[in-house]
């Protein structure tokens, strides 16, 4: 074990999680890999530097090298997104978001986002979360037929109850949104709209997919998912919002930032620009289309039919499993994933009927669409087989041991 830290325990933490990464392919799809750029600028100098207000505008004395820092990565921030104005400040998506909610609403003021249960997220609107306790929360769905969001429902609720805030975005919703539907929506509501492209930021900058930027009146980021940054956020919006939402920011909702988080975001934002990283954003999105139809061919059930992005919702219920079941059996088999729910599920959410899949991970460990057959494969007989069951660890076994031989990417 190599001495990193000087503290043998942590030493042999990280060194576990690397080996457990080794011998596992990592389907989470809000999960990928930060280029050795972005590695570096995390552990850089720049991670002890207070630095709270804006650029030219600081609290702290000895700033001028990170005021360059930070509107380097806005500058980068608003090329690659085509944005009229970028902060790169916050800590996270969710912080970002907590912004998004201090700049345009007041505590009780009507919210309309994608239901939890049906591909949403947990900021927009969930009870246990801050914005379903401080904010009052409207939810729309999606079809029955198709599993794809009813626009003519969200018409519906935005005219009956005019909330102050349109939200488009989520964590399992596997389809791309209609923006210019949703920008009439808002306009005929007078609602702010707010698309939160955590999980669709890297496929916009790789041109894979429509960028919000044209109909939104904000767009929040996560830097990391399939971006490739470092764990934060980034705000992007037309110049006339500058003003409330860096107020919403700094000093609202953070204090001082973390400069060398930014840093990671500005070379990050560099790093989506160029032509390797679209290749691999298109070699991900286009693994999970054919994954998804591998096991669809398998017997397993998708949620919508199919995937636009890098992620999917895999039906269990044919299997007579849980959500948490099918999470436990694919981890035996060192296949990792999340559980999840279906749209209109009869379980509870601790439980669910699904799991998510997403690409990303394993499109940099080097696997293409050549391998997703194969990946199906896997899948569906560790779902078949109940963890434990067979000699030597039966199937799981074997197969993680498969896993394990995989060239590295």
């Amino acid at each position: 074990m190599t001495d990193r830290t000087g503290d043998a325990e942590v030493d042999a933490l990280i060194g576990r999680e690397e080996l457990r990464r080794t011998r596992s392919l990592q389907l989470i799809a809000s999960e990928t890999e930060p280029s050795a750029g972005v590695r570096t600028a995390m552990a850089s100098v720049f991670d002890t530097k207070y630095a709270e207000g804006y650029p030219g505008a600081r609290y702290h004395g000895g700033c001028e090298v990170v005021d360059d820092v930070e509107r380097l990565a806005i500058d980068r921030a608003r090329e690659l997104f085509d944005a009229p104005y970028a902060n790169v400040q916050p800590n996270s998506g969710s912080a970002a978001g907590v912004a998004v909610y201090a700049a345009f609403a007041q505590p009780g003021d009507p919210v309309l986002a994608l239901r939890l249960d049906q591909g949403g997220h947990q900021t927009h609107g969930s009870r246990a979360n801050f914005s379903g306790r401080w904010f009052s929360p409207l939810h729309y769905g999606v079809r029955t037929s198709d599993e794809r969001i009813d626009y003519d429902q969200v018409r519906d609720l935005a005219l009956v109850h005019r909330p102050r805030i349109l939200v488009a975005g989520g964590a399992a919703y596997s389809r791309l949104y209609d923006f210019a539907v949703l920008r009439e929506i808002a306009d005929e509501a007078e609602c702010v709209l707010w698309v939160d492209a955590a999980h669709l930021a890297g496929l916009v900058a790789a041109g894979v997919a429509a960028s919000p930027m044209p109909y939104a009146d904000v767009v929040t980021v996560s830097t990391n998912k399939v971006l490739r940054g470092p764990r934060g956020g980034l705000i992007l919006a037309p110049e006339r919002h500058r003003v409330v939402l860096d107020k919403a920011v700094f000093p609202f909702v953070q204090g001082g930032t973390a400069m060398n988080a930014i840093a990671g975001k500005a070379v990050a934002f560099a790093e989506a620009a160029t032509p390797e990283f679209a290749a691999y954003v298109r070699t991900a999105v286009a693994n999970a289309a054919v994954l998804s139809a591998a096991l669809t061919e398998r017997g397993l059930r998708i949620v919508s039919g199919g995937t636009d992005t890098h992620l999917a919702v895999v039906d269990v219920t044919s299997l007579d499993l849980t959500g948490v079941e099918a999470q436990r059996r694919l981890d035996a088999a060192g296949i990792v994933v999340d559980k999840a729910v279906l749209p209109f599920d009869t379980r509870p959410v601790s439980q669910g009927s699904a799991v998510r899949i997403g690409t990303p991970s394993v499109t940099l460990a080097g696997l293409g669409t050549q391998d997703m057959p194969l990946l199906a494969d896997w899948i569906v007989e560790a779902l078949h087989s109940p963890v434990g069951s067979g000699d030597d660890g039966g199937p799981h076994a074997r197969i993680r041991g498969q896993i394990t031989d995989l060239p590295a990417g």
